[in-house]
């Protein structure tokens, strides 16, 4: 399991955002059976009690990668643009303008084969990572759009 990015809801102070990754639905069944049930597991009632929502999640894959950047730079300065969009039904995978976009998600159909860890079913969602705001024009199709700024955490590997 690789944490891809740690971040804070601008908008939101009261939501933190992260992003985990696995090589395949497998490993993503291995690993977190080992962090949900090492040694840090003693600690879960203490840090779900910290959290209004611990549910809110989204099995997705990426269709342009997360960049990966080093750990140690500081930029508390940097602000990211999540912008989810949702359609009613699956759709096709777009085709991303590389200069606008930082990385670019979508919904992962496969069966959640770790039922501890709830996702959202039956939802169709694009998430793109962008430098500055997504422009306005939303494709035909979406009927609902979500909009993030989130700030990386000093130990986010996606700034």
């Amino acid at each position: 399991m690789a944490v891809l990015g740690q971040f804070r809801d601008l908008d939101r102070p009261d939501q933190f955002v992260w992003l985990r990754g696995f090589a395949d639905m497998p490993s993503r069944r291995t690993s977190l059976a080992a962090f949900y049930s090492g040694p840090g597991a003693r600690h879960a009632a203490a840090a779900n009690a910290t959290m209004l929502d611990s549910d809110d999640v989204l099995l997705l894959r990426e269709l342009v990668a997360v960049p990966v950047f080093d750990r140690g730079t500081d930029d508390s300065e940097t602000v990211l643009h999540a912008t989810i969009w949702y359609w009613a039904g699956p759709f096709p995978d777009p085709t991303p303008n590389p200069e606008e976009a930082v990385a670019v998600l979508r919904t992962e159909y496969a069966v959640n084969d770790f039922p501890r860890l709830p996702v959202r079913e039956k939802e169709h969602a694009l998430v793109w990572f962008t430098r500055s705001p997504l422009p306005a024009d939303v494709p035909a199709g979406v009927v609902k759009t979500e909009s993030l700024r989130p700030r990386p955490t000093r130990r986010s590997s996606l700034r």
